[in-house]
């Protein structure tokens, strides 16, 4: 039995269940639990499975062993979602899953907690208030993407900014507000920071070059704020959409921030003294999604974002999606092991995004394609040399977003620890099929 039909056997056994008092419905992928269908449950199933091939930064290792390239088989994310109005105006969002489970991975390691939101409807549609461990994330767009929804192989991981240092996969603990006025969408949110201390990337020693505070944290404030020009998106969940791949045509601009104080810290000049700075991020966005030519079936996506970060004097961290090593034995590389390179930092990052949907049954009943290209263009105050970062690729669309096979190549810069600068370049070369049922 295929995972959708076990969803919908477990949908329709709950219906069953609840049938007898004569109360619920299940049809179009809900649960209904009243005659009116103003209250019900929703189910989704999110599964993407990655075959890779990686040139190695320089120095890697797996478990000490001298690795030039790695080729591996993970899955990058798998989502569960459970959904939905319980009453005129309790909604509940709660979401399990597993992300970059590879061979190097903790075996049966399981499930973990993604969000569990309880929320209360103040104003209909205009003011929700709500709590939990929560994807209401401020600063941009992409801070909390949909990922069954992703153009490309990622969305810009950069604006999730904090992820896995003082939250869980971006997820943090909060109470927040969200609401439309009109065609202006908003969010804000009051997170209390997980501890530093439980990060994989902690240290507890103090440098010239800043990096998050030990102490105990205080309070994160964060918003997002859009105009929503043409067709309205929805806010009912705080994952936004990567494209609509022609369904809608949405052109928004957008504004956010992250602020929390004595963050960070540093030593000072006499090397004595530790200093501490708040951690202030900014963004300005637009997302341009729309059909080109509707009978044809083409259309086109675009994101452009500007950011400027500040997490104090020299800060620089690593990412390496699904990393498929765990070891660097050459000092003199910045970058680390596998994949890595400086995605976050204190400096200025433009990214930006498009791609183009052909036109519908281009592959006949096989589907369609969607080609597209990213790219991360960073100035890290640290880095004497641009961060540079391309992704390329193309989607074959089988089912829409339901069914997806994507093939991309990326391209990372790698840097020396002796003067900051560019040493060479390494790539990256991958293969994703995504199942999506939504």
């Amino acid at each position: 039995m295929t995972s959708k039909k076990h969803f919908v056997a477990f949908l329709m056994l709950l219906a069953t269940a609840l049938s007898f008092s004569g109360q619920a419905q299940y049809k179009d992928g809900k649960l209904y639990l009243n005659a009116e269908g103003s209250q019900y449950l929703k189910m989704t199933l999110l599964n993407q499975v990655w075959v890779r091939y990686n040139d190695s930064n320089p120095g890697t290792t797996v478990y000490g062993y001298d690795k030039a390239s790695t080729t591996d088989v993970g899955i990058r994310r798998l989502r569960m979602q459970l959904f939905g109005q319980i009453s005129e105006r309790g909604y509940i969002y709660i979401q399990l899953g597993q992300n970059n489970l590879n061979y190097l991975s903790d075996r049966k390691a399981g499930f973990f907690l993604h969000d569990a939101v309880a929320e209360y409807q103040a104003v209909k549609n205009k003011l929700s208030l709500g709590g939990g461990i929560s994807g209401w994330s401020g600063l941009a767009r992409y801070a909390s993407p949909s990922a069954g929804t992703i153009m490309g192989i990622d969305a810009p991981i950069f604006e999730q900014a904090t992820a896995d240092i003082t939250d869980q996969f971006l997820r943090k603990l909060s109470v927040y507000a969200k609401g439309k006025l009109g065609k202006f969408d908003y969010r804000m949110e009051l997170s209390d920071p997980m501890a530093f201390q439980k990060a994989t990337s902690y240290s507890a020693a103090v440098t010239k070059a800043s990096n998050f505070a030990s102490s105990p944290a205080k309070f994160q404030s964060q918003g997002y704020f859009q105009y929503q020009f043409l067709d309205q998106e929805s806010n009912l969940n705080p994952y936004t959409q990567g494209t609509y791949l022609g369904t809608k045509r949405v052109f928004n601009i957008g504004a956010g921030f992250v602020y929390q104080p004595d963050a960070m810290w540093h030593l000072g000049d006499n090397g004595k003294d530790t200093v501490k700075t708040a951690m202030r991020l900014l963004a300005v966005d637009s997302y341009y999604d729309a059909p080109v030519d509707k009978e044809k079936g083409t259309a086109i996506s675009a994101y452009a974002v500007y950011a400027d970060y500040d997490f104090g004097p020299n800060y620089v961290r690593m990412g390496g999606p699904m990393n498929p090593a765990n070891g660097n034995k050459l000092a003199t590389v910045l970058n680390g092991a596998g994949n890595a390179f400086p995605m976050y930092g204190t400096g200025q990052t433009f990214y930006a995004q498009v791609g183009y949907k052909m036109k519908k049954e281009l592959l006949g009943k096989a589907g369609t394609l969607m080609p597209y290209v990213s790219m991360q263009h960073s100035n890290f105050e640290k880095l004497a040399d641009a961060v540079n970062y391309y992704d390329i690729g193309i989607n074959w669309l089988m089912s829409g977003h339901g069914s997806k096979l994507t093939l991309a190549y990326q391209d990372r810069p790698i840097y020396s620890t002796t003067d900051y600068k560019v040493s060479e370049r390494k790539g990256t070369v991958l293969v994703q099929y995504q199942v999506f049922l939504n």
